[in-house]
């Protein structure tokens, strides 16, 4: 099963547009982790273990794991998701772009030396670079779009020929790149009416949307704004608000009570 059937399936069969995003940050840990061993992976497979059944995806973020060292923890968490919860996949976020050649062990990195599901990719260097992405049809290629942080307006709202540059990747994107139906949209949860535009220009394309909870999002509007007709299209990505929702020995149980009530907020904003 491809990715995108997969991540169909979790909005379907689970009813949740969830994705959970795995950010480690040692220093946020509960006391009794942080001088441990392993804690990267151990912090990460106990938030894991506790949310997988809320989730539609999970997506550790590479800079988090590559900053401590701890990249055979990341190997060792996809493969624990993989084995433990078959049917969440994992969206490996790195943002990658570059040429061609480059770009190809890129693509071994994210899904053959990690086993990732998807990945994030930057478009900005042109479809050659991420050609060895697309080309693996049954992975899944998130293109940056229209990102969530504060500054992402200073390119990606250049107007070229009469539109803000964004709608040209997601043009791009939609009518070329797609052709194993294996691509979706990075489109931030700020932004709502930009998620209505490109909404409106790319049909059914799937978004992995971030920017709920601590940058602000709102999650009605993301429903309201980028829904497909159905209810879903969309993995709403949210991390630190359930990673760190509690600091003692219960914390994988404070995130699972963190994830749930994320994912009923997101289930009634899209009438479920």
């Amino acid at each position: 099963m491809s990715f995108i059937d997969r991540l169909r399936a979790r909005w379907r069969d689970h009813d949740t547009l969830l994705c959970v995003g795995l950010d480690p940050e040692p220093a946020r840990f509960p006391a009794h982790l942080r001088d441990a061993p392993d804690a990267v992976f151990e912090f990460c497979r106990a938030i894991v273990d506790a949310t997988a059944e809320l989730a539609c995806a999970f997506k550790p973020q590479i800079g988090h794991f590559a900053a401590l060292g701890a990249e055979e923890a990341l190997a060792r968490l996809v493969a624990h998701i993989h084995h433990t919860h078959p049917g969440v996949p994992v969206i490996l976020d790195s943002k990658r772009g570059d040429i061609g050649s480059t770009a190809r062990h890129y693509a071994a990195e994210a899904f053959d030396r990690y086993g990732a599901d998807a990945v994030t990719v930057n478009p900005y260097l042109g479809r050659d670079s991420v050609e060895p992405f697309l080309e693996r049809a049954d992975r899944g290629v998130i293109v940056l779009c229209r990102t969530s942080n504060p500054g992402s307006g200073e390119f990606q709202d250049l107007v070229v020929e009469g539109r803000p540059l964004y709608q040209h990747v997601a043009d791009r994107v939609a009518r070329d790149w797609n052709g194993n139906g294996n691509c979706m949209l990075v489109m931030g949860a700020t932004w709502p009416e930009e998620l209505a535009q490109v909404r409106a220009r790319v049909g059914e394309l799937p978004f992995l949307v971030p920017g709920i909870g601590a940058q602000g999002g709102d999650v009605d509007a993301v429903l309201r704004n980028a829904a497909t007709a159905d209810g879903s299209g969309l993995a709403i990505s949210s991390s630190r608000a359930i990673l760190y929702a509690g600091g003692g020995a219960d914390f994988a149980a404070a995130a699972r009570t963190a994830a749930l009530a994320q994912r009923d907020q997101i289930n009634r904003a899209r009438g479920r």
